[in-house]
């Protein structure tokens, strides 16, 4: 049974999520390194996918790591994955969502929490060009991409990964959606957040100009509006309303079929714990983790001055426990 405990000198959701981004230690010894590939898309865009340049055998699992909403392979989380995956012997790949890899994207479209079909194009790639099973974990937005993903896929997405897990991830989007602009939430994630957003959407709109009317989004002071002036219309969605309600990962979890973790703190800021997925919510290949602490993507631990660790620890642990014994099926189809 996995389970988490916070240090006593960081109570709170709030100061486990901040300080475990900012502070907290990512790696044993040397950071992690990349080399990067990319690709192009169906649609003649690209995307960027790192991977970790340590050691792994030929048929060694992979780790792949989808990030947060702006995330990318330099994020706390992403650093203490692939550290992870270097110490038990495992590859590891981060792809980038378009546009979060550092160079804007080609396309008129970005990336959005459902892209479940995203997912699909990179997921069986990565599969193509690899022996071994495939691990994929989903960080916040990323991970209710990822469980969209194999809701949708149910009984085939076996024949892609060995198994699955979001972490801290918004699988109600409008729960989360409206938490996260109120109160101190706003203040500060919803700040940092648009922070990066608008003048990549600024950038958008000069390479594509009448995409979406600039006036409307300097005007964004929350993600609701500004879903429903970018993310939404770009993506094939009404409206917010319409994206939040369709791109969700909750009402899907009942079709998985593949062995999958959903971590979710109780005390994340963000993420109301009435809106987590109860047991009747989802399949029984799906196993449900909601410690008391942990915050967003926080997971800090002791000692002093803390590490980010235990989460990716015991996520990995999940997946070697899930590892098909040898010459059965290793993820591919």
């Amino acid at each position: 049974m996995m389970t988490y405990d916070a240090p006593w000198w960081l109570p709170g959701g709030n100061l486990q999520t901040i300080y475990a981004a900012l502070r907290s230690r990512r790696y044993l010894g040397e950071a992690p390194s990349f080399r990067r590939e990319r690709w192009v898309t169906p649609d003649d865009d690209f995307v960027d996918v790192d991977f970790a340049r340590h050691a792994s055998g030929a048929s060694a699992p992979l780790l792949v790591i989808f990030h947060g909403l702006e995330g990318s392979s330099a994020s706390h989380y992403a650093e203490a994955f692939a550290d992870v995956a270097r110490t038990r012997g495992w590859a590891c790949a981060v792809p980038h969502f378009r546009g979060c890899s550092g160079e804007l994207n080609r396309a008129p479209r970005a990336y959005h929490s459902g892209d479940f079909e995203e997912i699909d194009w990179i997921l069986r790639r990565l599969q193509s060009q690899h022996a071994g099973p495939l691990f994929a974990v989903g960080i916040s937005l990323g991970g209710n991409a990822l469980m969209r993903w194999a809701g949708e896929l149910g009984s085939q997405a076996d024949r892609v990964v060995a198994a699955v897990a979001s972490v801290c991830s918004p699988l109600d989007l409008a729960a989360s959606g409206h938490a996260i602009g109120r109160g101190f939430n706003r203040l500060v994630y919803t700040r940092m957040f648009l922070n990066s957003m608008v003048p990549k959407a600024m950038k958008k709109l000069e390479q594509h100009p009448g995409l979406f009317s600039a006036e409307a989004l300097l005007a964004a002071r929350d993600l609701y509006a500004f879903d429903n002036v970018v993310t939404a219309p770009l993506h094939g969605f009404k409206n917010t309303e319409d994206y939040w309600e369709r791109a969700s990962a909750k009402p899907h979890m009942r079709r998985i079929a593949v062995a999958a973790l959903a971590v979710n703190a109780l005390n994340d800021p963000f993420i109301p714990a009435a809106s987590l997925p109860q047991a009747g919510d989802v399949s029984a290949a799906v196993t449900l983790w909601q410690p008391r602490q942990g915050g967003h993507v926080g997971f800090p631990a002791a000692p002093f001055p803390g590490h980010v660790r235990a989460m990716p620890e015991a996520v990995c642990g999940f997946f070697a426990a899930a590892r098909p014994p040898s010459g059965q099926n290793s993820g591919h189809g």
